[in-house]
């Protein structure tokens, strides 16, 4: 998997950093090969890799089903959710630097982890998501417990237009004293989206303030739709 680590660290991380600034998310183009995603896509009817099945029907929050992954990760995985870690995490110190916000994140993702863990939150959260026609994820926020990283990843594993129809990536924007406002994206097969777990901060003209976000998947109209979700803290359960 050495070639996943290589190719992670020769995409444009300044750029990542800057879009991240500047609207909080970035999207990565051509992360993983065709192979790659298929042998992910392949993964989600194996039954001893994961931890815990959620139909999310039953709990109102859309209409499809995910799965989360238990320790230990596949290599593939782990090896990009380290890789990538150490970029955003001189993203996020910035961001609570500027926000006045007591927080500072280690450089590296073991060090991360070893926080969750201290503070009972033990369990991987990176999930699988399968989608079919009709299928849909309200918008929500991932945190699972009291420590959590400011920047996760969703990585696309079907083509749009190919593969499903609908199914657009949202993100919010909660605006304080305005009204929300809606981004809509359509990363392809491959591409790597990184977003903001549930705020970023905004340069205003009486310095920064703090712009809450939440993120969702709009109605499939046809086929179906698989994406690995990378959240970098643990959760309690």
């Amino acid at each position: 998997m050495e070639d996943i680590i290589k190719q992670l660290h020769a995409k444009n991380w300044d750029e990542v950093a800057e879009d991240l600034h500047t609207k909080g998310f970035s999207i990565v183009e051509d992360v993983l090969e065709a192979s790659q995603c298929e042998a992910l896509r392949g993964l989600y009817m194996a039954e001893d890799i994961y931890r815990k099945t959620v139909v999310m029907e039953r709990y109102r929050f859309g209409i499809g089903e995910y799965k989360y992954f238990r320790y230990p990760l596949p290599r593939l995985i782990t090896d990009i959710r380290e890789t990538v870690y150490p970029y955003l995490a001189k993203v996020a110190n910035k961001w609570m630097e500027v926000l006045n916000i007591a927080t500072t994140f280690p450089l590296a993702h073991a060090e991360l982890k070893q926080q969750c863990h201290n503070a009972g939150q033990t369990k991987p959260t990176i999930l699988m998501l399968k989608y079919g026609k009709g299928g849909f994820n309200t918008l929500h926020q991932d945190l699972y417990g009291d420590i959590y990283f400011p920047i996760q990843l969703v990585l696309f594993l079907n083509e749009p237009d190919e593969d499903f129809t609908g199914g657009e990536f949202v993100i919010t924007e909660q605006i304080p004293r305005a009204q929300s406002k809606a981004i809509v994206l359509v990363p392809k097969k491959g591409d790597m989206l990184l977003f903001t777990t549930n705020f970023r901060p905004v340069k205003g003209s009486k310095g920064y303030y703090r712009v809450n976000m939440k993120h969702g998947v709009s109605e499939l109209h046809s086929g179906q739709r698989h994406t690995l979700g990378i959240i970098f803290h643990d959760a309690l359960s």
